[in-house]
């Protein structure tokens, strides 16, 4: 169990940086975007490499983003059941959601978008648009995203064997939606 939980914390780190990165690609988003503007509208000048870096920085939001949003507890879920059950309940649930489906999915894309990835890399794929960028940095962000939610995913998962077996106290974080 300890060398599970020494995982689960170096996964925790992992996703803290990448919350961290992704933290920044929305201030980067922003800039870029009200830049390309400004610059359209004074200007009269407009570039598609502009309009795909935003696009790049959105994926990198949401890909590098997710493993944080797992860690914090702070992703979408069906409260339906979940907010009428105990909180030894919810590890269950948990755990149980963690291993049949989030776990398998995530490897599954992985595995999928790793190729997608790889082949973009090596043929130095670009974007068909005039001014376009090199695809592959954009590409790398699907396995690599999809990996970090696997591993936070597998952290989560110790921590709620964990959290079953007494060893550590994990907080469900279950708020009741807004009436």
């Amino acid at each position: 169990m300890r060398a599970g939980l020494i995982f689960a914390r170096i996964a925790d780190t992992l996703s803290d940086a990448a919350g961290y990165v992704a933290k920044w690609l929305v201030l980067l988003a922003c800039l870029v975007s009200a830049g390309n503007a400004v610059i359209r509208y004074l200007f009269n000048y407009s570039s598609n490499g502009w309009l795909e870096i935003q696009w790049y920085f959105f994926a990198g939001i949401v890909l590098l983003g997710a493993a944080q949003a797992l860690r914090l507890n702070e992703h979408v879920r069906v409260d339906l059941l979940y907010s009428s059950i105990s909180d030894r309940a919810r590890l269950w649930v948990d755990a149980i959601g963690l291993t049949i489906f989030l776990l398998p999915v995530m490897g599954y894309l992985v595995y999928l978008t790793w190729p997608f990835f790889l082949n973009s890399w090596q043929s130095g794929e670009v974007s068909s648009s005039a001014g376009g960028l090199i695809l592959w940095p954009v590409k790398a962000l699907l396995p690599l995203g999809f990996l970090l939610v696997w591993l936070q995913g597998l952290a989560e998962l110790i921590k709620r064997i964990a959290g079953l077996a007494g060893v550590l106290k994990v907080e469900t974080h279950y708020e009741a939606p807004l009436q």
